[in-house]
């Protein structure tokens, strides 16, 4: 049974950078036995899996090359070029419904813009998680917490994040998805971030979309103002422009398709 595949990068403007996505669209569900299996074929971060339900929307679930996870901006971002760009969707906007509730991505100017939930990280002061996230940095941060599915670690400068090389083995120790690590920016970014997540079958994350759902909560907090230009500094690098409206956050970026083409099962 051949079924479409298509491999897009999420959040860049350019093909090589950003971060890659697989997209199955089905017109209904494979096994989550059969799901995972392409998933760990396809060795890339996450690939998403959507059917269509009623009233024009789509259920859309995203595997890493070892579990499911509840939430993924790239894959959505993907899902939604593929829908718009290549199956032509028509309208502006299209409504996922997934483990996180419902998600819509939007075309605006040239982007994608995803709608997402917030989830602000709360301060921890675990003097064990402390030392298991200063050995996986190499460097005390100067604020840790938890959100509803990572690690947060803020370190004092964008020089601090981009030449981070952690310890992968202690970063997973710590637990929960990954380790969101992320400082003020420069003059023409309001702040900068990187993702680790070994113990998710993914070492770094290129661009996490999910990640700014706690990134763009906090640095308004502590920059004062709800709209942000940020990026992600993996060797792929990227690019979001996030706001924070209420209990939201609208996180929007540029795709490009690299691939397409058949899995025959």
């Amino acid at each position: 049974m051949p079924l479409s595949f298509y491999w897009v990068d999420a959040f860049s403007d350019r093909l090589f950078a950003g971060n890659p996505a697989g997209v199955v669209p089905l017109n209904s569900w494979l096994s989550d036995e059969k799901m995972q299996q392409i998933a760990f074929e396809n060795g890339l971060a996450e690939t998403a899996f959507f059917v269509p339900t009623a009233n024009e929307r789509f259920h859309l679930r995203w595997f890493t090359p070892k579990v499911e996870v509840n939430l993924c901006g790239h894959a959505t971002l993907a899902s939604g070029h593929v829908l718009f760009e290549v199956l032509k969707h028509p309208g502006e906007r299209i409504t996922f419904d997934s483990l996180s509730g419902a998600l819509t991505v939007t075309k605006r100017t040239g982007r994608l813009q995803l709608d997402f939930p917030a989830d602000h990280p709360v301060e921890t002061t675990d003097p064990t998680l402390y030392q298991m996230v200063t050995r996986a940095l190499g460097q005390p941060p100067l604020w840790l917490g938890l959100t509803s599915m990572d690690v947060f670690a803020v370190l004092s400068s964008e020089p601090a994040v981009a030449q981070l090389q952690p310890d992968h083995t202690a970063v997973a120790q710590a637990g929960m998805r990954g380790l969101i690590v992320t400082a003020p920016g420069s003059t023409d970014t309001d702040f900068v971030s990187r993702f680790f997540a070994p113990q998710s079958g993914v070492p770094e994350d290129p661009v996490t979309g999910s990640a700014h759902c706690a990134l763009t909560g906090f640095w308004a907090g502590r920059l004062g103002r709800s709209v942000m230009h940020a990026k992600q500094l993996s060797p792929r690098g990227g690019e979001l422009w996030c706001e924070l409206r209420g209990d939201r956050v609208l996180i929007a970026g540029h795709t490009k398709l690299y691939a397409s083409g058949q899995i025959h099962l």
